[in-house]
C-alpha cells in the first residue's frame, strides 16, 4: 500500500498555540482508529529550538492520494486551522525501530505535552 510523508505547519499566528490545543484531543482520539487500521505509521510534532511545537509530520499508508485526502478533510489540525501548509510526498519506509516510547495505545490518552508531565505521586 502506497506510504506518504505527510509535513504541516501550523500557523504563525498569535492564535495558533491556542488552536492547536483545543482540537489536540480530537486530533488524538482519532488517531487510535488510524493505529488499528494501520493507516498511521509514525506521527509526531515538529519543535522549534525552545520545543515549542509548530507543526506535525507523519508516516501514513492509504490506498491512494484520494484516501488521503479524504483524511486530511476531517483531520481536527485541517479543519481546526491548526495546520496552514501541508506538503505530501510520497514514500517508502526502508526501516524503523519498534514502536517508540509515548505513543498512544489505539484509543489511549493524550500524551502530556512537555513541561506538563504528571507529578509523582508521594508512595
Amino acid at each position: 500500500m502506497p506510504q506518504f510523508l505527510v509535513t504541516a505547519r501550523d500557523g504563525t499566528d498569535p492564535g495558533a498555540p491556542e488552536r492547536r490545543l483545543a482540537v489536540r484531543p480530537e486530533h488524538f482520539r482519532q488517531l487510535g482508529p488510524m493505529l488499528e487500521r494501520g493507516e498511521m505509521v509514525v506521527g509526531g510534532a515538529m519543535l522549534d529550538e525552545d520545543g515549542t511545537m509548530v507543526g506535525s509530520a507523519c508516516i501514513v499508508e492509504f490506498p491512494d492520494r484520494a484516501a488521503l485526502d479524504a483524511w486530511l478533510a476531517v483531520e481536527p489540525y485541517v479543519t481546526g486551522e491548526v495546520w496552514r501548509s501541508i506538503e505530501v510526498t510520497p514514500f517508502r519506509v526502508a526501516v524503523q525501530r519498534e514502536t517508540p516510547q509515548g505513543v498512544p495505545e489505539p484509543g489511549g490518552s493524550v500524551p502530556p505535552l512537555p513541561g506538563q508531565e504528571p507529578a509523582a505521586e508521594a508512595g
